[in-house]
């Protein structure tokens, strides 16, 4: 890209001074998703807009993250120290804070694409400026809102003598963002592109590495360097891992994979990993849970439940820290590469990972390099790895040392001494992960850093407009994406197959589009994919247990042209090309059974499905114990624990949040007061001590400590702890 300035600033006050003299006072300003915002800069630059009523600022922007915090009571206790030791001197975003407090200066507004998932339910400003866009045309609409600032978090290191740049955790829109505003620079719009450096950022390669001159500004001081977001890991329940396993046998090895954050991520990652390293007890479960038998077809059109030899790749738009795991567990490991000609040789298994005289002779036979072979021939040789690295080409002869070899192979005898004397034992180049951006535990940021070179160039940073879509580019990506399996996650089904993912029926924002539509409509596009949609059947609200599968819902996500494969904790329905009764019957064998037959009855009703039409027996035990006693024999071997990769939490911590969590859920139904806890605790138990001294209650110094105190210990005991 290039032709910018490069200039590098110790002082974000002096740069902030310099853009403003640029572009002026209307400051339109694009943030990465999540974790490539620069803190400092932006902090800055909010804080001038306060202090000047005539700066009209404009941050656009996606899921703007938030250390937890909690205003007072057991919740502050809790919180407070974990969130020092696991987000250290990570600096909260002024404009949040202020956001929280719904003071926000009438010169500043925020539009964010995606917001934290049911975050924002009450914040008129978030609501009425919430912007729905498809994650690949956020570029588009940025820019289209009179963008002229982006900015972005960013790493350094010096390779080869030279201080290169890279985007690290963001090449999701920044670099699509910063091509459409060179072009507008053509007619006279000016603009400013900012990175800050943070040295704590993994060095990813791939699309994300940069130059200097690809930036106006770089902030690069390492008194700004800070600890990165590192949201700690969420539990996972028995539904999450019935979900999860379900979703896994559809996965093919050689496939392709997307997967998102979260709970319901993790379980995907852990049947995966369960399947190919333990692959008997794997299939014990399918069995003991028939879903090989009620799937047959399916599963052996489009699944498979065995170990992964030829392994898969990743496509996705967030690199999960999941991804990772699979990596290590020799699951991630297909890679492919970024030449047509090349990549359609690998999928038509003409050429191998392992380089072999019969993939130089393929090469030659397809017309993709010479009989007589040119300085491009041999440089595209090198490049991936068909030739040794240590081969020169001088006047059509290939040099090997003190051997050389005349590069002509319409004579006899080349060929062999080729094969003999210059061919590398295996291709380079290749990719096994394309990512756009990644967000994650601090172990996910520590293994990333801890990767060797080598291993961390088999991950492509890229941006959504290559990930998220086939158009631009679309021959090799259909050649890379072989058997591709998208995964996503909705709130809520229609029996039509609908799927609501982003708001509730009046239009209230709980998150956002973001690449859902994207991968759903790629899944269709691509002729061996499919779109695979997760979905919990039911949900608690004031303790009341209901349904997520619904006969129609007043907002959808994905209509219900677009359906394909739903997964609930209770099976798999596939749902593409199939009349709506079929989708219909297959989706009330995937629900929830205590809400079968009001369903079935709506149906009826409305005449999309015959009226004597009954659920099979066999699909009428879907029932949580169901799943718990499924569960058990294989939760005594020590599988599908809580937190199956780990958390930054204490036990201790751990037990309070759930126990807390379970406390407000059943003070809402049943009030306990102070005076029934104080007497019923006069006596403090002894298991109680190592969580009181957690939340520092072990001796209450004041009535409102001893308040706190009781009602702990209450907690803990409804929990079943003490």
């Amino acid at each position: 890209m290039g032709n910018r300035s490069g200039t590098v600033y110790k002082d974000i006050d002096k740069c902030i001074d310099d853009i403003i003299r640029k572009i002026g006072k209307k400051v339109v300003c694009a943030l990465p998703f999540a974790l490539g915002k620069p803190n400092q800069f932006i902090n800055r630059l909010y804080q001038r807009a306060k202090d000047d009523s005539e700066i009209e600022l404009k941050i656009l922007t996606a899921l703007t993250v938030e250390v937890p915090s909690a205003k007072n009571g057991l919740n502050r206790r809790l919180t407070e120290p974990f969130a020092k030791r696991i987000f250290g001197d990570f600096p909260s975003f002024e404009y949040m804070l202020d956001l929280r407090k719904e003071e926000l200066p009438s010169n500043v507004f925020l539009y964010e694409f995606y917001t934290k998932a049911g975050g924002f339910l009450k914040s008129d400003h978030v609501q009425q400026n919430y912007i729905s866009s498809n994650y690949t045309h956020i570029p588009r609409d940025m820019i289209n809102m009179g963008l002229n600032l982006s900015a972005q978090l960013m790493t350094k290191k010096n390779i080869n003598g030279k201080t290169l740049y890279s985007a690290s955790s963001n090449a999701d829109t920044t670099i699509e963002l910063e091509r459409r505003l060179k072009a507008k620079e053509a007619g006279g719009h000016k603009s400013v592109v900012v990175g800050q450096i943070n040295n704590n950022l993994p060095f990813m390669y791939g699309d994300a590495v940069r130059e200097a001159e690809d930036f106006d500004v770089i902030i690069d001081n390492p008194s700004y360097d800070f600890k990165l977001f590192a949201p700690p890991k969420v539990s996972v329940t028995d539904v999450d891992y019935m979900i999860g396993l379900n979703a896994s046998v559809m996965v093919q090895d050689g496939g392709t994979l997307q997967i998102g954050i979260g709970a319901l991520g993790d379980a995907i990652v852990y049947g995966l990993i369960l399947r190919h390293k333990h692959n008997s007890v794997y299939n014990s479960l399918l069995n003991d849970l028939k879903l090989v038998e009620n799937n047959e077809k399916l599963i052996a059109d489009y699944g498979d439940t065995g170990v992964f030899d030829k392994g898969i790749y990743g496509s996705t738009e967030m690199l999960v820290d999941g991804f990772m795991r699979l990596y290590k567990s020799g699951i991630v490991k297909r890679k492919v590469y970024d030449d047509i000609n090349l990549q359609k040789l690998i999928n038509e298994k003409k050429i191998a990972d392992k380089v072999t005289p019969s993939s130089f002779t393929a090469l030659i036979d397809n017309n993709v390099i010479a009989k007589k072979l040119t300085k491009d021939n041999f440089k595209y040789l090198k490049k991936y790895g068909i030739f040794k690295d240590q081969l020169k080409f001088e006047d059509g002869y290939i040099i090997n040392g003190s051997k050389s070899i005349e590069a002509d192979f319409t004579k006899e005898g080349n060929l062999s001494k080729v094969a003999e004397n210059c061919l590398g034992k295996n291709l380079k180049g290749g990719v096994a992960l394309h990512g756009s951006f990644f967000l994650g535990p601090e172990d996910f940021y520590d293994s990333l850093n801890n990767m060797s070179e080598d291993e961390r160039k088999i991950i492509n940073m890229t941006g959504v407009e290559y990930v998220n879509q086939l158009y631009g580019n679309e021959e090799i990506k259909r050649l890379q994406r072989t058997n591709a399996r998208f995964i996503n996650a909705g709130m809520k089904l229609t029996l039509s197959g609908a799927v609501v993912s982003d708001a509730y029926y009046d239009g209230l924002v709980v998150s956002g589009v973001g690449g859902q539509y994207n991968f759903v409509t790629m899944a269709h596009a691509l002729e061996d994919a499919r779109g695979i949609l997760m979905i919990k059947t039911t949900r608690k609200k004031n303790n009341v247990t209901k349904s997520n599968v619904v006969f129609n819902y007043g907002h959808i996500t994905i209509p219900r042209h677009l359906r394909d494969i739903i997964v609930t904790e209770y099976g798999i329905a596939d749902l593409k090309g199939r009349s709506d009764k079929e989708v219909i019957a297959a989706i009330l064998n995937i629900t929830d059974s205590r809400f079968q037959e009001n369903l079935l009855k709506q149906a009826k009703n409305a005449r999309k499905i015959p009226s004597n039409y009954c659920i099979p027996d066999r699909f009428k035990n879907n029932y949580p114990e169901t799943i718990t006693n499924t569960l058990k024999p294989y939760k005594k071997e020590k599988l599908f624990p809580l937190f199956p990769f780990g958390s930054a939490l204490t036990r201790e911590e751990l037990v309070i949040a759930s126990s807390l969590k379970q406390f407000k859920a059943k003070m809402k139904i049943e009030r306990t007061s102070y005076a029934e806890m104080k007497t019923a605790y006069a006596t403090i138990p002894a298991k109680a001590y190592p969580y009181l001294e957690r939340m520092e209650l072990e001796k209450a110094a004041s009535v409102k400590e001893d308040v706190l105190q009781k009602m702990l210990i209450h907690a803990l005991s409804l929990a079943g702890h003490l």
